[in-house]
């Protein structure tokens, strides 16, 4: 072992002493001469989702690995420790160290909008740029003082979203009369009602049996979520719109992030962004195929129209202009964001 190597187990060793963990502290190895540090990580995608990838490739080795085996990183796909709200209140009170989630936390802290503000890019690189550039460090600062119980690590994508469904869907005019589970946002609510379509919130892990008993017609999920979920094995149609494209964050309670060796931190944290910018590149060459594959599956695949996509944008007006008469910050933000290359 490296001098560099045993300077960081042996400060880990004297830092887990002193913070506890939800799994029942640090585990003592060696005859507990030494102990080692678990950290769980919850998120609600499966195992095939960029960044439920990006967590088993990228962060729990790197990690791993630079830590010499000290820190042990544990990863719980498909909610396992639980929905998007759980994990969230399980991050913030300890009980589970990393969390990767959506924008849950939107009704607390309104600038965490920006995570589902419809059409805010140009593009996919653009998105990846954006999240993983002097924007998200300038983000990310705010959130933390705003949420002192956790810090945000890092951005990754979720997907650009799509709407399927499995009644005929291939232009604007189809969305009337249909039902959606949405999730439970301002902006999704809004975009499907304004389509002339019904919103009904579900929970992810119960859309699946909701599609396939006809309680809804349709969902709006990137077509990574629509494989991930199989989705398109109930499914019929599917709207290429991209109306949003969704982030995912990965936060750690600041209490373990903090009583965590300097040298560790930066390993945690450098993990963190690598697995973020991985999963953003993965994702990004994965539409193609994801595309492919859904109509492969018998799914109807019709790409939005530019003349099309300026109909849903006009359509959708009243729920923009809603949020930017009500969020005094979102003209400022999303023309920051719109600004970076």
């Amino acid at each position: 072992m490296s001098l560099k190597r045993i300077g960081i187990v042996c400060a880990i060793a004297l830092c887990a002493a002193g913070v506890v963990f939800a799994n029942g502290g640090a585990q003592s190895s060696g005859g507990g001469a030494q102990r080692k540090i678990t950290l769980k990580v919850g998120d609600t995608w499966s195992a095939t989702h960029p960044m439920a990838q990006a967590l088993d490739k990228v962060f729990k080795p790197q990690i791993e690995q630079k830590t010499n085996g000290a820190v042990t990183v544990e990863v719980y796909h498909s909610g396992v420790l639980g929905n998007e709200q759980a994990l969230w209140d399980g991050v913030r009170a300890g009980s589970i160290e990393v969390v990767v989630i959506g924008s849950v936390m939107n009704t607390e802290y309104k600038p965490m909008l920006i995570s589902d503000w419809p059409f805010l890019y140009r593009d996919l690189s653009h998105a990846k740029n954006v999240w993983t550039g002097s924007f998200a460090t300038d983000f990310i600062k705010d959130f933390d003082a705003f949420f002192p119980q956790v810090h945000m690590l890092s951005v990754g994508p979720n997907s650009a979203r799509t709407f399927t469904s499995n009644k005929a869907l291939t232009s604007v005019d189809d969305f009337k009369g249909q039902k959606f589970r949405m999730p439970s946002n301002p902006i999704h609510v809004g975009i499907a009602t304004d389509l002339g379509a019904s919103a009904q919130v579900i929970p992810l892990n119960e859309l699946f049996n909701a599609l396939q008993t006809g309680v809804v017609d349709g969902q709006d999920n990137g077509m990574v979520t629509v494989l991930s979920e199989h989705l398109n094995e109930v499914q019929k149609y599917l709207y290429e719109t991209n109306h949003i494209v969704a982030t995912m964050e990965i936060v750690v309670n600041a209490n373990v992030y903090k009583g965590l060796p300097a040298d560790v931190q930066k390993i945690v944290s450098d993990a963190a962004k690598e697995a973020a910018v991985w999963a953003w590149d993965t994702y990004i060459k994965s539409v193609d195929v994801d595309r492919e594959t859904i109509k492969k599956s018998g799914v109807t695949v019709t790409p939005v129209t530019a003349a099309d996509q300026e109909r849903i944008i006009n359509a959708i007006q009243p729920t923009l202009n809603k949020l930017y008469a009500e969020n005094t910050w979102a003209k400022p933000l999303t023309d920051k964001v719109k600004a970076v290359r």
